[in-house]
Order: structure tokens, then sequence, then C-alpha cells
């Protein structure tokens, strides 16, 4: 058996030819999902990056393994403790080691997100590892070069696991210059107008329309497809046109990948899995080109799984499904038992005979750039905000992802039936889970990323809160002192 894993980084579904998307962003991955099964809706449990990848490889939710953050206490996992053995529990239960130990899979990796956070724990259970050196700043030419010497030496033999991780997609976005731009006399999605622009211009906070840079609207020269604002649709077509051009240069790649492996006589029979780590706001919550809510637009992600003899061909499933789900799916189809201390449940029936096994609702964190968790199920999200991130939105957000798929229309007030259930559904979880939680640990690390604050909010805020002045959005200057005074304390103090 061989597996590839595409881990394509800031990947959102909705971009993507096999999800509708009506640009063809992703002819390859078109490809591979028409020979396999589709999941609709598939979320991360953790945004974005560190604490997705961390729940992904270990197979267990944030708040058990204590990784919620992007700094701080809780951007480390939680020591195993008294039970420690001569190894620990990474080296046989996080996802490569299963593979390796259990189902006899040569495991490796490539690329450089170990490096990006030294989180050396993402390589527990790999037997080989290939750093490309650029913590993340990589672009598909500097990846695609290791992965090809890999299948060239190794990829026609037998029993592997091969983890490969696209950057593409995640910003700044940095495609070369001499790939142009297949989508420049595209359209644009529908709902970007003028109008979006101008509500989401008096809109305060990190990464808003008019502070993609996140504090300020700074831009590199190096990365010309990344605007640091936008003030009108033109601005907003370099945005967008620069993202879909990162998803469909990684997928170019795919093309060589897959290429390269019919050379080798194995890609009939390869399994092939295609997804990400988190996707991207592009006006939900008001956000652009970042990763730091626990929205829809953050939190759900592709999940495609071509297993030939195995996968039903062309079927896409809707039922709702955690990332970490992968583990006990690929246990069950590879006729193993999974690890007891996998959070995850298996969905290898939806795989193979298209049977519904869907969760009834799903629960949803961020702790990077503020303080979030969100309940998933039906047509509904609901967020709680702890800590704004200096948005401002209202502490409970509801939105009705049929009628409102990009999150515009807070109908929180209009349904507090529906509020209610949410608010259920999510005690239900967080009882469960710290009922749960292991080595006798007990906080809930959201509470440690409050009182250390979330790793992405440290900034000069009194400087930011200038900014909003001079750009004309002073008036949300004394919510964010109302909401945060511990920010300004020291500095007004001085």
């Amino acid at each position: 058996m061989r597996i590839l894993y595409l881990d394509i980084d800031a990947l959102r579904a909705d971009h993507l030819g096999c999800y509708g998307y009506h640009r063809d962003t992703s002819p390859n991955i078109d490809r591979v999902a028409a020979e396999g099964v589709r999941f609709n809706n598939c979320y991360v449990t953790d945004a974005p990056c560190l604490p997705s990848r961390t729940a992904l490889m270990t197979g267990q939710f944030g708040i058990h393994t204590g990784v919620v953050n992007h700094g701080g206490t809780a951007a480390d996992l939680r020591l195993q403790g008294e039970s420690r053995g001569f190894m620990d529990n990474l080296r046989f239960h996080s996802l490569p080691g299963y593979l390796n130990s259990t189902c006899g899979l040569h495991t490796c990796y490539i690329g450089g997100f170990g490096q990006r956070h030294t989180t050396w724990s993402f390589y527990a259970g790999f037997r080989e590892i290939h750093d490309t050196g650029m913590c993340g700043m990589e672009s598909a030419e500097d990846v695609s070069p290791a992965v090809l010497d890999w299948i060239e030496r190794r990829g026609g033999g037998d029993d592997w696991f091969l983890y490969l991780n696209y950057w593409d997609p995640h910003t700044p976005v940095r495609v070369p210059a001499a790939f142009g731009n297949p989508f420049a006399n595209d359209p644009l999605p529908a709902h970007f107008d003028q109008a979006l622009i101008d509500g989401h211009m008096k809109r305060p906070g990190p990464h808003t329309i008019l502070d993609i840079g996140m504090y300020d609207d700074n831009t590199l020269p190096e990365y010309p497809r990344h605007p640091g604002k936008v003030t009108d649709m033109d601005e907003m077509r370099q945005l967008i046109d620069g993202y879909d051009c990162g998803i469909r240069y990684a997928d170019e790649h795919i093309g060589k990948l897959l290429d390269a492996l019919d050379r080798q006589g194995v890609l009939d029979e390869l399994v092939i899995i295609i997804s990400a780590d988190h996707g991207e706001n592009y006006g939900e919550l008001g956000i652009y080109a970042e990763h730091g809510t626990a929205d829809h637009a953050c939190c759900r992600i592709p999940m495609i799984i071509r297993w030939p003899g195995k996968a039903k061909a062309g079927y896409t499933d809707d039922g709702l499904h955690y990332h970490l789900d992968l583990g006990p799916t690929l246990a069950e189809l590879t006729h193993n038992e999974p690890r007891q201390e996998w959070d995850g449940r298996s969905y290898a029936a939806s795989v193979t005979a298209a049977a519904d096994t869907g969760r009834d609702y799903l629960v949803l964190g961020q702790c990077a750039h503020g303080c979030q968790r969100a309940v998933r199920w039906d047509d509904w999200i609901y967020i709680r905000s702890w800590h704004d991130g200096y948005h401002c939105w209202d502490d409970e957000l509801l939105f009705n992802l049929k009628d409102d798929p990009y999150e515009q229309q807070n109908v929180r007030d209009q349904h507090p039936d529906v509020v209610e259930t949410a608010r259920r559904y999510y005690d239900e979880w967080h009882n469960e889970m710290l009922a749960s939680m292991p080595y006798g640990y007990r906080e809930d690390p959201l509470q440690t990323a409050l009182r250390e604050a979330p790793y992405h909010c440290a900034t000069d805020l009194a400087a930011y809160c200038k900014r909003l002045e001079a750009t004309g959005r002073g008036e949300w200057v004394a919510v964010i002192r109302e909401r945060h005074p511990k920010m300004f304390a020291t500095r007004d103090d001085a």
C-alpha cells in the first residue's frame, strides 16, 4: 500500500473546481476528486496552522493536547507525565507513528512546517524527513524537487506514506511573476462588489480590508500579488486573483508529481488524500487574507480521498466531519484498530459505501488571533468570542450558511431558539472534553491563551487606535479601550 497525503496550506474548498468554483484553479486536484470521494463539510477542530496540524497528527482536540495558540504556554504540547515510558505516546499514537508501527508503512515528510513553528512533535513517527529550509515561506518550486527526487528513488517501492506541504495559497502569495495570471479575464465571485468593500472599510481590526498587512496596509515589493489594502474592485481583483494563482500554481506542481508517480507505475493503485490545515477568510467576518477565526471560511477544509478499489468514485459526502477523524478512518480502511487516545471517529463507510457517518454537530476553536469557539450543525454556525482580536464583534454571532455562506448577517437576535441549541451543544462538548482530559490536566487551554494573550494580539494597540482615527474608523477606539483596558494600562501610565 502507498499513500500520498497532500497538505496545501490555507486552501479554501470553495476555490476548487471540484467544489463548484467557476475558475479553473485546480484541474489536477479535480481529476483526483473525480476518482475518489469528496467531503463537503470537513472542518479542523482548531485553527490556525500549529493547532490544526497538532490536532491532526495527535488525533486529539486542542483542549486535550493543550495546543490552541501560536505562542506562550498554549503553543506547546502538554507533558505526558508519569505514564511516559522509554518512548512517549507520539512514537506510536501520532498519525505517522501509527501508520509506521501498526500499518508497516515507511513514513516520510517533505516540507518546512516543523521549523516554522519549532514544533518538533510534528515530526514524531516519521522515519524520513526532508526539511525544505524556508520555514513555510517555500513556493512549490522549492518543494517539488525534493519530492520528485524521492519519487524517483523510493516511489516505485511498496508500503509508504508520503506527507508533503505546499504553501502557495498562504499569504503573502509568493507565486513567481513569470507564472502570469491565468484568471485576468475571469469574473470575480459574484458576491464581491463595491458595496461590500465600502461596508468593510468601516470595520476595525487586523487583516480587515484597510489593514491587510495586519495592523497596517504595508506591502512588500517581493510579493506584488498581495496588496496591503482594498478600496476598489481593481484592488479586490488583485487580491483574489493572487490567491487563485497560488492554488493553480500548487495544482500544476501536483500534476508533475502525479506524472512522476505514473512513470513509476504506481499511480493506478495509489491512495491520494488532499486536504489543508485551514481555509482562508476573504470577507467573512470582515477579514481578508488571513486565517484567524473559528468560522466557516477558516475552519472548513477540502478533504478528498482517492482509494482505488475502495473509495466510491465520484461520491460527494455532506456529513459533518473533523480532520482528526482521518486517523480512525485510515485504521478501519487498513483493517486495524484505532488508538484509544484518539478523539476522532471513522468515516470509512462513507468512503467505501456512501454511508452517512456524519456527526450531529462540530465544535471549532481558534485562540491565536483572538479566542473563539464555534458550533457548526445543520445550516448554522454559532460563534462565541471571549477575545475579539480587536475586531469589535458581538460576543455571540449566528449565521445561516445556506442563506448567507459568506457570513455577512448576524441573525442571533432573530433566532434565540437556535442560539440556545448552540449553547447546549457547546456545553455538552465542553463537559465531555473536561471529563476526559489527559494526564491529570484540568484547565481549558483557551483560558490559558486568554490569560497570556492570543499570540497575534501582542501589538502597540495605542498606535493602532491612532491609525483607526486617521483612516476614518475612530468610533471604534472607545470600544477597543473598553474591551481591552490592560493593553493600554502600561503605555497610558508611562
